[in-house]
């Protein structure tokens, strides 16, 4: 089996650490330090590391005044109660970078949003229509 941690460059790791549980409806935890969590889906599976800026010297995440956080990378979940997430999504933000649809290439309903860092946010439902 193998895993990938796709690790982001936050400006506020417990913040965005809330932002991320709430999102995916995840039971509410802290992260284990001020400078890096993980949000960890109920059976254990790593969904997304959050890094603190600047911390520990790693050279792309040094400062988000170096690029724009986010450029290139879209982060995206496939959840099981895509109403549920839609409705907590609706709680997190004043608008969505893409309403929900259809996407016709899957046949599954997605939206989009913006986290507080600027990442480009997309959930979508697991099973086709």
């Amino acid at each position: 089996m193998r895993r990938t941690w796709t690790i982001i460059g936050v400006g506020d790791v417990a913040g965005s650490f809330e932002w991320y549980q709430s999102l995916l409806g995840l039971p509410e935890s802290a992260p284990a330090h001020d400078f890096f969590g993980q949000i960890v889906d109920t059976d254990g599976t790593v969904l997304l590391c959050l890094h603190a800026w600047g911390e520990h010297d790693h050279p792309s995440l040094t400062s988000p005044d170096r690029a724009t956080p986010g450029n290139g990378l879209l982060l995206f979940f496939r959840v099981d109660d895509f109403d549920s997430a839609l409705a907590r999504a609706r709680g997190l933000v004043t608008r969505f970078e893409e309403e929900p649809h259809l996407n016709p290439s899957t046949g599954t309903e997605e939206f989009s949003l913006r986290d507080p860092d600027g990442y480009y946010v997309s959930i979508s439902s697991l099973t086709p229509q």
